[in-house]
């Protein structure tokens, strides 16, 4: 049976406050995923399913032409749009890992140096690192906001900082914070040169080497690196692929390990997509502050959701400032900016010394662009229209995955974020596959890199943000033919 998996993916969470013509799409796609329209079969026209559903035309074409970017639908010409026909059921999603129950030190910081470097070389197709397409930036209206910004505070875009960051983009960051559920003064918040540093300061003020952190298996590399510049030891906690890290498993870590600290992404978290629901994150919360155990929370993510609305952090369930919520626009909307921020809750005295006699201040140009562009409603439009796009292509890229990788292999499924977390079959190692690919010009972030002990030797993470072209479609289709190319070798599988 053909499945519809990509339709009940690309329409998750949509709910009853989205635009009406998303709505119009997730009708479309029930009925996809019901059987009610199969596999070739023509969907209604625009014109009678405008009639029927008592809708304009305009909303019905919108919601058809997002369809058709999801990969659910397709337009025939002069005959109309027919739901999309797959000779292939799509792979099925990885297992939730189980990495043994005890704190070890982390070694990655040369192979993931490696793999940055082979990232930005030029002519490379670029599926390994998770850097979004300076082609879907605002640039123009970013210059403009910085000169405009400029020009009205001379002195201040030429001048220091205060270490907890200017006033006014503190103010609109503490604005922008109530999407997320959280209630914030601007007093509350303190501007870093990206996610990197708000990371770095907090595990900082809260631990000192040989400290235990608890993460998620698997994790973000860039995490992993900032443990081990730091001489502290990670606990590596086994995550679900669609609700992220495993309480149960966290609360039995905690009664073995000495857990000093957690870092989590919980929302949409990096390789695995994984996004914790509500009522879980609560949990989390909850169980932390009665160990009074700081909670790191990664949020970068949390503005990539595929959804009309964006999941709530953490924070928003802190009661008594024992999470730590860190977020930055490099992953939104201007990388290079290095404009970052943290609500430290009861620890922001100390991350503000640290941030005092580490960097003094984030430059106050870039400050000043950010708050103008916040302050001109710039932000939610841009936002809208590339959760659109990676919406778009992460169903493409699971499709192609689908269709070109070996029989065996699993794929996630995110609601949000810009990677894909793939589990090849067991035989195949991720850096073999990672270095024919190289040669291939062709970048891929082989899993060994996302784990303290270099386990997931058979995983890989595919990067979805780059705009849908030949390029891409033929790059999965090679590393396809890579796979099928090589020789089976024994493999220390699912993290361990």
């Amino acid at each position: 049976m053909l499945t519809n998996d990509l339709a009940s993916h690309a329409v998750e969470q949509t709910g009853a406050d989205a635009p009406l013509y998303e709505r119009v799409a997730v009708r479309i796609s029930e009925l996809i995923e019901h059987g009610t329209l199969r596999p070739g079969e023509r969907v209604p026209s625009v014109r009678k399913y405008s009639e029927q559903q008592d809708v304009s035309i305009a909303t019905v074409m919108q919601a058809y032409r997002l369809l058709e970017d999801r990969g659910i639908i397709e337009a025939r010409p002069q005959s109309g749009y027919y739901v999309r026909t797959r000779r292939w059921e799509l792979p099925p999603e990885p297992a939730m890992y189980r990495p043994k129950p005890k704190a070890t030190n982390v070694r990655t910081s040369e192979l993931v140096l490696n793999v940055v470097k082979a990232a930005r070389i030029p002519g490379v197709v670029p599926l390994g690192a998770t850097m979004p397409n300076p082609e879907l930036f605002p640039i123009r209206e970013l210059n403009r906001a910085m000169a405009a910004a400029c020009r009205r505070a001379p002195h201040i875009s030429h001048g220091y900082s205060p270490p907890a960051g200017g006033a006014i983009l503190r103010h609109h960051l503490a604005q922008r914070a109530m999407e997320a559920g959280c209630t914030l003064s601007p007093d509350d918040l303190i501007v870093t040169c990206g996610a990197t540093e708000a990371l770095n300061l907090c595990l900082r003020a809260v631990a000192k080497p040989g400290d235990v952190i608890a993460i998620e298996s698997p994790t973000f590399f860039g995490i992993l690196q900032i443990i081990e510049a730091l001489g502290m030891r990670v606990c590596e906690i086994p995550s679900y692929p669609r609700e992220g890290v495993c309480l149960d498993e966290l609360e039995s870590r905690l009664k073995s390990c000495r857990i000093k600290a957690c870092v989590f992404t919980l929302n949409f978290s990096n390789p695995l997509g994984s996004c914790m629901p509500d009522e879980k994150k609560k949990r989390l919360v909850e169980m932390l502050a009665e160990r009074e155990i700081p909670l790191i929370e990664d949020d970068i993510y949390g503005n990539l959701a595929f959804a009309p609305t964006r999941p709530k952090s953490a924070k928003a369930f802190d009661t008594d400032g024992w999470v730590m919520s860190c977020d930055s626009f490099s992953k939104t909307l201007a990388p290079g900016f290095r404009v970052g921020w943290v609500a430290p809750g009861r620890f922001r005295q100390k991350v503000e010394f640290l941030k005092l006699v580490t960097t003094h201040s984030t430059a106050s140009p870039t400050q000043l662009a950010m708050g103008e562009f916040l302050r001109n409603g710039g932000y939610d439009h841009h936002l809208r229209k590339l959760r659109r796009l990676y919406a778009a292509q992460s169903c493409r890229m699971i499709d192609a995955v689908g269709r070109h990788f070996p029989e065996g292999t699993r794929v996630s499924r995110p609601t949000g974020g810009m990677a894909l977390w793939v589990e090849l079959p067991a035989h195949l190692r991720a850096l073999d596959v990672y270095e024919r690919a190289l040669a291939e010009k062709i970048s891929i972030a082989p899993g060994p890199i996302f784990s303290a002990k270099q386990g997931f030797q058979n995983f890989l993470r595919l990067n979805f943000a780059n705009p849908w072209s030949d390029k891409i479609e033929n790059a999965i289709l090679k590393l396809g033919k890579i796979m099928a190319g090589l020789s089976p070798r024994p493999v220390v599988v699912n993290g361990n």
